[in-house]
């Protein structure tokens, strides 16, 4: 009977077109992928949990007017918010349960396909709500996979496949080829025609082979669902230079070369879009020497884009040129030389991080605090020079 119940109010929050489904409705089934997305970024998206959106929101010209049109993608679970921009009505974050998980599991299992604009990319989402997108490449044919029990030797075998709370469509390409996430993470344009945030895809875009989804949510060990044991699953947990950081160390290639007066450090980015993508985040290499009993620092080296108005820098709905952009892009070998020469028996230490914020605007934004403002290894090599 309790199994019954449960099943019905699951089912039932699924079909409901405009109800909120919580996230915590999938941990049912999916424990691991929960805890993953639990801690992720996703699940942090709104003002109410992610400071620097909220620091960046409270000086947003929107706010007074009262359109929180961030909801798009940051709090895509707010139908009430979505539903009165829709109407151009006035629409503020209230602390309710769409706002407090951000982006759910549902946001990105209902996108159905990307539409492309020149200031942002707009999810579509199917009206079908008791089918969720997924990828599986055994079943990349089926549109429609139900749950089914199969009992087998003589019966004392139960085979489990589907679910018992949705259908699932393996067919949707986006799964596939990482562009389900282009919706949210293509672009971001101002009313200037500036873009102040993008990916820059398009110079290399996804495959199905090397894309958003095989490098943020690359397959590790432990089971997708307690229906069946996977052996893997793809990590929910949205890995970034800000969130498990040592799952993308490997697309970043750090190496050093002698030269007749000094040294170069080559840095290699093999992702497909630039290093950071944030507009406020500050990448740093730092190149110290140790020789004997000293520890030589040479002068750090910064990454960073910046965009203005009038050759000043300026917030990006103010913004209508770049400035400086130094960041390390797509597919890049970024060649730095030091003037110091390397000695034999040197130990070279050649450390690449960023800041999450700016120090700068995170004075400005009121962002004080060291997780904030406190300098981030991203990755660190040690050299025995010869």
């Amino acid at each position: 009977m309790k199994t019954f119940l449960l099943l019905s109010l699951l089912l039932s929050s699924l079909n409901a077109l405009d109800a909120f489904t919580s996230s915590s409705v999938c941990q049912k089934c999916h424990p691991v992928i929960y805890n993953e997305y639990y801690h992720s970024q996703h699940r942090k998206a709104s003002i109410f949990s992610d400071p620097i959106h909220k620091a960046v929101w409270d000086k947003h010209p929107y706010k007074k007017k009262g359109m929180y049109k961030c909801a798009k993608c940051h709090t895509p679970n707010d139908k009430v918010i979505l539903s009165k921009l829709e109407k151009h009505e006035k629409a503020l974050p209230v602390k309710n349960k769409g706002q407090l998980e951000g982006v759910s599991c549902v946001s990105c299992h209902n996108i159905k396909s990307i539409e492309k604009h020149a200031r942002s990319n707009t999810n579509v989402i199917t009206s079908n709500k008791h089918t969720l997108y997924s990828a599986r490449e055994s079943e990349k044919n089926n549109s429609d996979k139900k749950y089914k029990m199969q009992k087998s030797l003589f019966g004392f075998v139960t085979k489990k496949s589907g679910s018992p709370y949705h259908d699932i469509d393996f067919t949707n390409e986006l799964f596939y080829n990482g562009n389900v996430c282009m919706g949210c993470h293509s672009h971001k344009e101002n009313a200037h025609k500036l873009q102040v945030c993008t990916s820059k895809i398009t110079a290399h875009p996804n495959s199905e082979k090397e894309n958003c989804i095989t490098c943020h949510m690359p397959k590790i060990p432990g089971s997708f669902t307690t229906l069946r044991d996977t052996k893997t699953h793809r990590f929910h947990g949205f890995s970034g230079v800000s969130h498990k950081a040592s799952m993308l160390r490997q697309y970043i290639k750090l190496t050093y070369e002698k030269k007749p007066q000094g040294f170069d450090v080559i840095i290699y980015n093999s992702a497909n879009h630039p290093l950071l993508l944030h507009p406020l985040r500050v990448g740093m290499l730092k190149v110290s020497i140790k020789r004997s009993n000293k520890n030589i620092a040479l002068d750090p080296v910064k990454f960073i884009r910046i965009i203005g108005k009038d050759k000043h820098p300026a917030p990006p709905w103010v913004a209508t040129e770049v400035l400086k952009d130094t960041q390390i892009q797509a597919k890049e070998h970024r060649v730095i030389h030091f003037n110091t020469d390397l000695e034999p028996n040197d130990e070279l230490i050649v450390t690449l991080g960023d800041y999450l914020v700016n120090p700068k605007m995170a004075k400005k934004l009121g962002l004080n605090k060291p997780q904030f403002t406190a300098f981030r290894i991203f990755k660190e090599e040690h050299f025995n020079v010869k």
